[in-house]
């Protein structure tokens, strides 16, 4: 009796893995003790004719027991493990280690910590990994996916077949895991999941691949182990040591794709943009660049936002190395690069993580709390761990696998808030009753207490446009524990502003000194970004009303506000040539309006040079950027002239230098206009938007300035100077 039941299971067992339905294939191929005397050994090779196993120094001939490819052999003596094969495929004879006689390679810590969401390096231990296991090399694959009866590797090794390499369960953990001998980096592969409950079988991209097949395939693609030699580990010391608070930020957000490109329109490679685009920027004197996500995403005109390859560099521009020889040029030129980070919402592409196993895995069931509407996109499951250590374990990736310095997290107050872009009925509340998302926030502080601990000197910045309390505060005081956040209302207030005519702009006065109510309530960043540059709201130049010399006056005189109020600074790329059109994502920057025979090219040479002095200047002078989010570092001198349209202000540094401010916002020429300072003196006119070399009129305090005796506007002393029209000035003590 006992000897029939175990005929009927085996041979329930081979249906199973010849219907790619076996939850556990290790339980039936491999080697096996039968009985303690007998061992039996079992493979299934499809596309073999002949198959022989080592069993000591013999070869002996494996039984084709199912047409199918099933073989298998037994035998009093036991083969050395692994077992390795002789195969016979197509007239041609291979030796192969069997896949199913390697052990187990996640440890059960590594199961417990990603249970708990706990796994920074979770990375290393899920998806494709060359290495040498049991003395053999090849790749071990793992892959989350707990509602699967069944996920196989699928790849061009394996003809995309299903049956031959499933995997193992790791008991309830929902991980499943296999290596497999002789493969090599470059090979592409899928998991083929089948569904326990539906029965239906899908083939699914790795969650933590780290390459992809080139578009429009979507498979991933094995990664050579990272053996790149950094040069930059200066760099990395001083910037765990650096007071970033004190210290300058200007950066200069780029898409790599439409930034420049060469002739016939190719796509510059990450090599060949370390050796443009770098010396740039350095020439420029940005301190940072920021880059749009650089993370795989099949559609170009998304941007990057849309990604599906949340661990792969989009080979757009080259291998993961060749990004890293990107970054490694950027720090050798001390030019810190912040990577644009998409942990709030995915596509619903049905190759990617879009119901993984079947089930709503990484994104909620319900999609009163799953879709974003807006952007017909998937919201992460915040709440379940596995989940939260995707992310976690994302951003870790890229700062310690490419020495990243910091992430611009997108879209921040979509993930804040249950209610986001929904109407009333289309949103879940919390558990209190309230629209705050609780587990988005742990969320956060999580990931910021882990950047900061682990990454000394890398930078979280927040994309969040409400008026959320403490999101750059740290999380022990009660924070979301971001750097810094983007001060989405001074961008709004002073484009609308500067879009008024000169005529009209007394009556918007507020809008330019509003913002200093809030201006230290956070760690802000202000910013000009590619948002404000596309869906036809046209370019930065585009926004300036008046003639053509006045559009570009009004633009130097923008960039003068914003590289001298407090707060660190952005600009999108284009912003500083004066680009005319909106930008576009397929084509490059529009470089010919700096070329001489160009009608226009002094105007865009001349915003190009304003960027490029006010980076300098805004550098150089310790009052730009000490005390950006201390009120110590600001004063009004006249925020009340709104009939003449004319700012000014005092910036200081924390040893009490100081530099004059003055901005006039009509194109009316003022001789003679007084301004209070704090203390008598010879001073100097340091900046001036409006000189001739920027295509202004040239007007100006070039000749120096002499205190007067004179008390105004609470100041003890005062200059008269000669103000431009359309400009903005930087007076310091000569």
């Amino acid at each position: 009796m006992s000897k029939l039941i175990t005929v009927n299971n085996e041979l329930q067992q081979l249906n199973l893995i010849l219907a790619a339905q076996h939850h556990d294939p290790f339980n039936f191929l491999g080697l096996h003790d039968k009985d303690k005397k007998q061992f039996v050994f079992r493979t299934f090779l499809p596309d073999a004719k002949n198959t022989w196993l080592k069993v000591g120094a013999d070869w002996v001939p494996l039984e084709k027991v199912h047409q199918d490819g099933l073989f298998t052999w037994q035998g009093s003596k036991k083969p050395a493990t692994p077992c390795l094969l002789k195969i016979e495929r197509n007239g041609n004879i291979v030796e192969s280690y069997d896949t199913y006689s390697f052990a187990p390679f996640i440890t059960d810590d590594e199961l417990h910590l990603f249970a708990e969401g706990q796994l920074n390096h979770a990375y290393n231990t899920l998806g494709a990994h060359e290495c040498t296991l049991q003395g053999v090399t090849g790749v071990r694959f793992a892959v989350w996916a707990p509602s699967a009866e069944r996920v196989s590797v699928v790849g061009n090794f394996n003809n995309w077949d299903g049956r031959v390499s499933s995997m193992r369960a790791r008991g309830g953990s929902g991980v499943w895991e296999l290596f497999i001998p002789h493969l090599n980096a470059g090979d592409l592969y899928k998991f083929e999941i089948r569904n326990r409950q539906t029965g239906s079988v899908f083939s699914k991209i790795d969650p933590y691949g780290r390459e992809f097949e080139l578009r429009p395939g979507t498979a991933s693609r094995v990664t050579n182990t990272n053996q790149y030699q950094w040069n930059d580990k200066t760099w990395l010391k001083d910037r765990g040591q650096l007071d970033w608070l004190h210290a300058p930020f200007n950066c200069y957000e780029v898409h790599l794709g439409s930034w420049q490109r060469k002739d016939g329109d190719a796509l510059l490679s990450y090599r060949e943009l370390a050796e443009k685009l770098v010396p740039y920027v350095a020439e420029m004197g940005y301190t940072h660049i920021e880059l749009l996500p650089i993370t795989e995403h099949p559609l170009t005109e998304s941007w990057g936002y849309q990604t599906t390859g949340y661990f792969g560099v989009t080979n757009r521009h080259g291998t993961p190395d060749d990004l890293r020889f990107l970054v490694d040029a950027c720090h050798q030129a001390n030019i810190g690069v912040i990577l644009d980070w998409v942990p709030g919402h995915f596509p619903k592409d049905d190759w990617a993580l879009a119901r993984y196993d079947g089930s709503a895995l990484y994104e909620h069931e319900d999609p009163r709390l799953g879709e974003h509407q807006d952007w017909g996109t998937l919201i992460f499951n915040y709440g379940r761990n596995e989940v939260r250590n995707f992310l976690v374990s994302n951003a870790y990736f890229w700062l310690e696998e490419f020495h990243i310095d910091g992430l611009r997290v997108d879209a921040v107050a979509s993930m804040l808030y249950l209610d986001y872009s929904r109407k009333a009925g289309e949103w879940l509340p919390n558990r209190f009753g309230g629209r705050e998302n609780l587990e988005v926030i742990d969320f956060i502080k999580q990931l910021n207490t882990i950047v900061h601990q682990d990454f000394p000197g890398a930078l979280t910045i927040a994309e969040e446009s409400t008026a959320w309390p403490g999101v750059s505060r740290p999380v022990y005081l009660g924070g979301l524990g971001f750097s810094m956040k983007w001060n989405m209302g001074w961008m709004n207030d002073n484009l609308a502003y500067i879009e008024n005519d000169p005529v009209h702009r007394k009556y918007h006065h507020d809008k330019l000194t509003f913002g200093q109510l809030y201006a230290y309530s956070e760690n802000f960043v202000l910013p000009f970004s590619h948002d404000e540059v596309v869906h036809g709201k046209g370019s930065l130049i585009g926004k300036m009303p008046g003639d053509g010399w006045q559009k570009f006056a009004n633009l130097r005189l923008l960039l003068t506000l914003q590289m001298t109020s407090p707060g660190k600074k952005l600009n999108f790329m284009g912003n500083e040539i004066a680009q005319g059109r909106e930008w576009n994502v397929n084509s490059s920057l529009d470089w010919h309006l700096l070329e001489n025979h160009y009608p226009d090219h002094k105007y865009h040479q001349g915003v190009q040079a304003v960027s490029r002095d006010l980076n300098l200047q805004y550098r150089s002078l310790k009052c730009l950027y000490e005390l950006d989010f201390e009120p110590q570092g600001f004063d009004w001198i006249d925020c009340h002239d709104s009939d003449q349209s004319i700012i000014s202000f005092i910036r200081r540094a924390r040893d009490d230098s100081f530099a004059i401010i003055v901005l006039n916002f009509t194109p009316v020429l003022r001789h003679n206009y007084r301004i209070g300072v704090p203390t008598g003196g010879q001073y100097k006119e340091v900046f001036n938007s409006d000189a001739a070399v920027y295509g202004g009129s040239n007007q100006g305090n070039g000749s120096g300035l002499q205190a007067e005796n004179v008390a105004w506007m609470n100041q003890r002393q005062s200059l008269l100077i000669t103000l431009p029209p359309l400009a903005g000035l930087i007076i310091t003590l000569a």
